[in-house]
């Protein structure tokens, strides 16, 4: 029976090669910066961005909320989009951790044009002071954002005195989707974050880059989460080996989500538009098809789905996701819906 899990590419297992790795790792007391592999692993991940410095940490969410704090002060206001990451699924930190209030856009994507309009005025008594511009690159929706409105962004964020993060969970995804070096993506705003432990496959971590200035503050930020760690070179071990053999592989990923969109757009009753297949995240609909049953039906021949939500399908495509568990996933659904 085929085993595979279309649920979300935060699923993946470490690699035979991750787990030798760990297992081998030398290792330090971080909070001391002793940690060798932690070390490197910062290190290339600044030179992979082309930035001067980066810092390894548990979580996305963690990288994300780090940013946040180095980048405002309460009361200050963060520009994003509604349906961003850390406007949906952080719990609130943005408020909590950090006392910042944010003006948001009901596209996926921001504009030049919807960034000029929520920022607000200058010296106006009654406003909360506009500090920071949200990215997401590529985006929750599977979409990506090219070169040329995110140095539109910038221009108008430059203009307005705006500081740029970049939430680039899956930035590398974006990188190959656009046909650029990950680089051209980082050099565009003042700080990136990226997850290791999505289509990358490490277990655990995530990069927060930009200045040595802004890492130095990150650095203690990450402390005040409780993000300090030890001998933390187990986990970066893991991350080298994402770094350095799994971004290479994405397109791969890319391809089995451009076939499972096409395999998807056969079936009767499903909506889909492979065109818009950018990344490994496939979107679809299936109106009157009843979700329960259909999970509970490809679970039951070794195939793991997550139900939709607002009536959209999501699955994501990874290195444990290959083309003969496409091929059997389409063959369950045909005969679902037969």
């Amino acid at each position: 029976m085929s085993r595979a899990d279309f649920r979300s590419d935060t699923v993946t297992r470490p690699t035979a090669a991750m787990r030798r790795a760990m297992a081998e790792a030398e290792v330090g007391d971080d909070v001391y910066g002793e940690d060798p592999t932690v070390n490197r692993l910062e290190s290339l991940a600044a030179e992979k961005l082309g930035l001067e410095a980066a810092v390894f940490v548990p979580s996305g969410t963690m990288a994300n909320q780090v940013a946040v704090m180095v980048h405002t002060r309460p009361g200050d206001e963060l520009i994003a989009s509604s349906l961003s990451h850390v406007v949906c699924y952080e719990a609130g930190g943005v408020a909590r951790l950090s006392g910042v209030c944010w003006a948001l856009s009901d596209r996926p994507a921001l504009s030049p044009e919807e960034v000029r309009r929520l920022a607000r005025s200058a010296g106006n008594v009654h406003f909360p002071v506009s500090r920071l511009v949200w990215q997401e690159n590529a985006l929750g929706n599977g979409e990506v954002v090219d070169l040329e409105e995110m140095e539109a962004i910038r221009a108008v964020a430059g203009e307005l005195g705006l500081k740029l993060h970049l939430d680039g969970a899956r930035l590398f995804n974006a990188a190959w989707a656009l046909g650029v070096d990950a680089r051209e993506l980082a050099a565009r705003v003042d700080s990136v974050s990226f997850c290791l432990s999505k289509g990358l496959a490490a277990p655990v971590g995530s990069i927060l880059a930009g200045t040595a200035d802004f890492v130095r503050q990150a650095r203690h930020c990450r402390k005040v989460l409780g993000g300090g760690l030890r001998q933390a070179g187990v986990l970066a071990a893991a991350g080298l080996v994402a770094l350095g053999e799994m971004v290479n592989r994405l397109p791969e990923d890319h391809a089995h989500a451009r076939l499972l969109a096409g395999l998807l757009a056969e079936m009767p009753g499903v909506e889909i538009d492979p065109a818009a297949v950018k990344i490994n995240l496939v979107f679809w609909r299936a109106p009157g098809l009843d979700p329960e049953a259909l999970v509970a039906h490809m679970e039951a021949r070794g195939l793991k789905l997550s139900p939709p939500v607002a009536g959209v399908w999501r699955m994501a495509t990874h290195y444990e996701t290959g083309r003969d568990d496409i091929l059997a996933f389409a063959a369950h659904l045909r005969e679902f819906l037969a």
